[in-house]
């Protein structure tokens, strides 16, 4: 046979040397003709010619080429939804296409009864999507693709419950269709919330409300294109919703509110913010029809007058928790009104914000007619006086959380004449931004002391000086809590009487930006309070020392957090707090305290081994060596330097 077959030049035929210039491609054979050439194998040889395929094989059958009609009808015919989802991980035509199959359309195959119990345990999987899962968007992330994606994902694994899209100037890929693919795919879809998103219209929502009929709460903000027709599909098709919320909706106004009223029948929660179509007719409407169930209000920014507070004065029988804010159209006859209307009795929370309309005269009444209120609060309300809540203090008589902020008119007789007046309730009253409290030299007549008090706060009212907090020492003899920041009038002769009289024990202590408070008072909250006090903030007063510290660290083994920054320590009293061995300090801050330096490093290591949080802020004396030493030593410690 050798001889019949010469390979000797077999070498030179595979070093393709039968052809002159093996780049030129003038020299190869037509694509057109099938020519069939044998090549010896060659260990790992490399193509240079340009990979040509024939028009033969690209006519080879594939399943792209099939319709959507007919992809549809394999794709509902998947055994599983864990099978679905690996077919849309193959294209985003097919994610779309998939997104688009309801579960009523999903067919189970026909099977022997050898595969009975396989199919069992797929239907086991459908039936129970119950809406386990949630999901949240934002910005250029939210996008109708990842909405198909999370509809066909999460339809296997427990079901969608819970769906937030929180868009923003660079969301542009989200439309309606995106909606439309999670109202197909996650009918149990129980929460939903739209922000920010223009490109989002009532036809999204109608998705919606046509395929997630368990919805029970619904938070729109800022979606300029909805309308009441969005919402009226959800509130005929939703009987389960509990909670509205809506906000800076144009387009959004009494039908809606109408809607609710009439086809929602468990609705307890209802807030409309910025809505300038919202009026007295949609609330009227609302509180008619829902009043017996609705738990919750809030009303802010709507262009509503009297008329709307004396329906739900009237109406609101169900009513637990009710805010009021910037009520411009509201006057004094409203807020009267609403107390006298004698349907409030189950209010427990009433908020009123920057109402003017809200006066003594409206106080008192409210008072009179909310006798189960337990949480009032009052803010920016300019006409509200000393006699409004000595009066509303006198009427309320289960109140047990007052709250008063940026009530100029309030002076400290006011003050004082809640505390007179509360009754045997009241557990936390806080004062903040009153700038018409000042120190006055009175003898007010107590019958008896504040025994229910517990938490105090007078904060940022730099009238408030130590003939008050004297006053205080006297008649509040049980509190646990005490925020007195921002009294820059305060010293130590008004601090030490307050803290000597609380046989309670104080837990929480804040006397932040307090700038003439000493070392003297720290040592008695160290040494009269050391076994209870869990918290102490001593933010901004530049005369402790480091003898405030030595007390701490010898008192105070309960101490969790402690904040000292921008005062007068240096690095002896970082030692001696690092000395302590039984305190068990969690967050410390010495932000802003120049005297302490690289020397205090290695204490704040043996302090970091029970510390979760530290603050080195605006420390010019520690080096940027030692910080980077400092964040390797305690990496379980989050460090802001």
């Amino acid at each position: 046979m050798s001889e019949v077959f010469d390979f000797s030049d077999v070498g030179a035929f595979r070093s393709g040397s039968f052809l002159p210039n093996p780049k030129d491609s003038s020299l190869f054979l037509s694509p057109a003709n099938l020519v069939d050439l044998y090549l010896l194998p060659r260990k790992r040889s490399r193509v240079c010619a340009p990979f040509v395929v024939s028009e033969e094989a690209k006519q080879q059958p594939s399943i792209e080429v099939l319709p959507d009609e007919c992809l549809f009808e394999v794709f509902r015919r998947l055994p599983g939804g864990k099978e679905r989802s690996a077919c849309a991980c193959v294209s985003k035509h097919w994610l779309m296409l998939l997104s688009s199959i309801t579960r009523d359309e999903v067919s189970v195959p026909q099977v022997n009864q050898s595969k009975s119990q396989e199919v069992d345990e797929i239907k086991a999987d459908e039936e129970e999507s119950n809406g386990y899962l949630s999901r949240c968007l934002e910005g250029k992330k939210a996008t109708d693709v990842r909405l198909a994606a999370i509809a066909v994902g999460t339809a296997s694994r427990g079901g969608l419950g819970k769906l937030s899209i929180r868009g923003n100037a660079s969301t542009r890929g989200l439309t309606n269709l995106g909606l439309k693919a999670i109202s197909r795919g996650s009918p149990s879809l129980r929460a939903l919330t739209l922000w920010n998103l223009s490109s989002i219209s009532d036809e999204g929502l109608s998705d919606i409300a046509n395929g997630c009929r368990s919805l029970e709460k619904i938070d729109l903000c800022n979606c300029p294109s909805l309308t009441d027709k969005g919402l009226i599909a959800i509130a005929m098709n939703c009987p389960n919703l509990m909670s509205v919320a809506v906000e800076s909706c144009s387009n959004i106004g009494n039908e809606t509110l109408q809607a609710l009223g009439r086809f929602c029948p468990n609705l307890k929660c209802v807030s409309i913010k910025n809505c300038p179509l919202v009026g007295d007719q949609g609330i009227a409407s609302l509180f008619t029809s829902a009043g017996h169930n609705l738990t919750k209000t809030k009303l802010e920014s709507l262009n509503i007058t009297d008329v709307s507070l004396a329906v739900i004065g009237h109406y609101g029988r169900e009513m637990t928790d009710l805010s009021l804010v910037d009520l411009q159209n509201v006057n004094e006859r409203g807020f009267w009104v609403m107390g006298k209307g004698q349907g409030l009795q189950k209010l427990r929370s009433l908020s009123v914000t920057a109402c003017q309309g809200a006066s003594d005269l409206g106080l008192g009444a409210v008072g009179e007619g909310c006798p189960n209120l337990k949480l009032f609060a009052v803010r920016k309300c300019l006409r509200i006086s000393d006699n409004g809540v000595v009066s509303f203090a006198k009427a309320a008589g289960s109140l047990e959380s007052l709250q008063i902020e940026e009530c100029h008119m309030i002076t400290q007789r006011g003050f004082f004449g809640i505390l007179a007046n509360c009754g045997e309730k009241l557990k936390a009253l806080a004062l903040a931004n009153c700038l018409g409290i000042r120190d006055m030299n009175f003898g007010f007549p107590f019958a008896s002391h504040c025994d229910s008090l517990r938490s105090l706060t007078i904060r940022n009212c730099p009238g408030f000086g130590d003939s008050g907090l004297c006053l205080l020492a006297k008649i509040c003899p049980k509190l646990t809590h005490l925020d007195l920041s921002g009294l820059v009038s305060v010293t130590d002769a008004g601090i030490v009487p307050l803290v000597q009289s609380s046989k309670a024990g104080l837990v929480k202590v804040n006397l932040s930006k307090c700038i003439n408070l000493s070392d003297n008072a720290v040592s008695a909250i160290s040494k009269l309070h050391g076994e209870t006090i869990e918290l102490l903030n001593l933010d901004g007063c530049r005369r402790v020392t480091d003898t405030s510290l030595i007390e701490i660290a010898r008192n105070c083994l309960s101490l969790s957090e402690l904040d000292v920054s921008q005062s007068g320590i240096t690095d002896y009293g970082v030692a001696a707090l690092a000395a302590a061995k039984q305190m068990n300090l969690q967050i410390l801050s010495v932000a802003g305290c120049s005297l302490i330096s690289d020397k205090s490093v290695p204490y704040l290591m043996a302090l970091g081994k029970t510390l979760v949080g530290m603050n080195i802020q605006r420390c010019p004396g520690i080096s940027f060596g030692a910080t980077s030493n400092l964040l390797d030593q305690l990496w379980r410690c989050d460090i802001l330097y």
